[in-house]
């Protein structure tokens, strides 16, 4: 018998590839996803990706009674659980939005958790915990600092609550994966980052810059204490991030874990600009940005790179992908979605 995956937000960017990788390394995988910040399309892509027909249920990870019929329906012992809202900026501006979602549906999955014995959760976190870090670059060790933003903030307390739960009900084994800046598309281009309507991310708003339905990108500041200005992240290829997460499943299930609650970075553990970065689009597509210089976002940090040793020795899992193949592979999403030969 085939393990099976429980993956909310699994029509999501980062948990359609997950899916994919899962599926690849042997495992059967059952999608939930409320289809709120993602499309169905990404359940096709998927599907014909691997050639196998994944189970899809349209349910919101925040309602009880339509989740409990999910883990009745099917026979799983793993979760990876994505569905929350991620955005930074909209997080300042709709809090109690991302309070309620991102909370409540952690929350009512580890109760299922734990009253219908399912074992293993992976819960998606973010290098946000850290806020701006005084020391770089940020270990597990780093210590949290007060979040900058209610996403941050969101993600702060569902590590408390996922470290609680499981030391409450030992039965439970959690590994959260604290992501640096996921980019880049499958390189089949059947899958990639969807957003809907405004981009909230960079990449996306670069790739559609370069595609002409955006006419400008702007690049928020370029007074702060980096090189070039402009603010530092360790931008990671999508596939490398889910492969990290079928490593986590694979701990769990092996029994490789060293304790009920345990927490790694995720990154390429290089920090580039957003200047950098947009140079290395315009070198690896040969297609220039249009972008300008406004003011600063509210919520966002000046920079934070990973260092990925901890997670690289204990999880046998490294970042593979250059950033040129990265964003060429994000180029080619685009071009798919805009019929640009």
């Amino acid at each position: 018998m085939k393990e099976t995956v429980l993956v909310t937000g699994g029509a999501g960017y980062i948990g359609s590839h997950t899916t994919v990788e899962l599926i690849g390394a042997g495992y059967d995988v059952v999608i939930v996803d409320n289809l709120s910040n993602s499309e169905f399309g990404a359940v096709e892509g998927v599907r014909k990706i691997t050639g196998v027909e994944v189970p899809f249920e349209q349910v919101d990870c925040t309602d009880k009674e339509a989740m409990a019929r999910i883990f009745d329906k099917y026979k799983f012992n793993s979760i990876i659980h994505f569905a929350a809202s991620k955005a930074v900026g909209e997080s300042v501006d709709k809090p109690l939005l991302y309070y309620r979602n991102n909370l409540q549906s952690l929350i009512t999955i580890l109760e299922l958790m734990r009253d219908k014995g399912v074992r293993n959760i992976v819960f998606s976190s973010s290098c946000t915990v850290y806020g701006q870090p005084e020391v770089l670059p940020v270990t597990e060790q780093t210590p949290r600092q007060s979040a900058q933003s209610p996403y941050g903030n969101t993600k702060q307390i569902c590590e408390d609550i996922l470290r609680d739960t499981v030391h409450a009900y030992p039965a439970i084994y959690g590994i959260a994966l604290r992501y640096f800046n996921p980019i880049g598309a499958h390189p089949s281009a059947l899958i990639g980052e969807l957003p809907k309507g405004v981009p909230m991310n960079l990449v996306p708003f670069i790739t559609q810059t370069a595609a002409g339905l955006r006419e400008c990108l702007s690049v928020f500041g370029d007074d702060y204490d980096t090189p070039d200005g402009s603010a530092v992240r360790d931008y990671i290829d999508v596939t490398d991030l889910a492969r990290a997460h079928v490593v986590a499943v694979d701990r769990m299930t092996g029994g490789k874990s060293k304790g009920n609650y345990e927490f790694f970075n995720v990154g390429t553990g290089n920090g580039l600009s957003v200047l950098e970065l947009i140079a290395e689009f315009e070198k690896a597509t040969g297609v220039k940005v249009n972008h300008k210089i406004v003011g600063r976002r509210a919520g966002d940090i000046e920079k934070i790179w990973a260092d990925t040793s901890f997670a690289n020795r204990e999880l046998g899992w490294k970042a593979q992908r250059s950033t040129g193949e990265t964003l060429l592979s994000a180029w080619n999403w685009e071009k798919r979605l805009r019929g640009i030969k």
